[in-house]
């Protein structure tokens, strides 16, 4: 049985829930590559994978937390369409963004998202701040936490 979807100006009653949990994402080393590319970010932590494996063992090569941090657009977006009914949604930045635990190149991570409040702004918009905490497969410490604002349009 599926769920109704939750029209933005009714939110409210859902601030302090879990709106759900994104699919998990695999972070491999061609991604964290591609990302140093793009970036400009080729520090060897990153991208040299011998290098990492001599001198960093225990973790050898890491995503970037900014690779991280760029997949919650996309997670929350894939949560959201399956839970709210709303025409557009904006990105209206971040309030707080920390970086408990590296993501070791190979791993998965997912994001767990909470509504943490919503603020009526009129003409449809609703501006919606979420808690999302990128989980890593198998490790008790999050990858990322970050509080994230957006406008939903209903």
């Amino acid at each position: 049985m599926s769920q109704s979807l939750i029209a933005p100006a009714e939110l409210a009653a859902h601030v302090g829930t879990e709106l759900g949990v994104s699919n998990w994402i695999m972070i491999d080393q061609q991604r964290i590559n591609e990302f140093a590319h793009c970036t400009l970010d080729n520090q060897w932590i990153h991208v040299d994978v011998e290098r990492a494996r001599r001198e960093r063992p225990d973790l050898g090569t890491v995503a970037h937390g900014y690779l991280t941090l760029a997949l919650m657009a996309p997670t929350i977006m894939e949560v959201l369409s399956g839970r709210i009914a709303f025409k557009e949604a904006i990105n209206y930045g971040l309030d707080k963004v920390r970086f408990p635990s590296f993501v070791r190149s190979g791993a998965r991570v997912r994001n767990h998202i909470k509504l943490v409040s919503v603020e009526d702004k009129g003409n449809g918009r609703q501006l919606m701040t979420t808690e999302n905490t990128f989980e890593i497969e198998g490790e008790a410490k999050p990858a990322l936490v970050a509080t994230a604002l957006a406008y939903l349009v209903g």
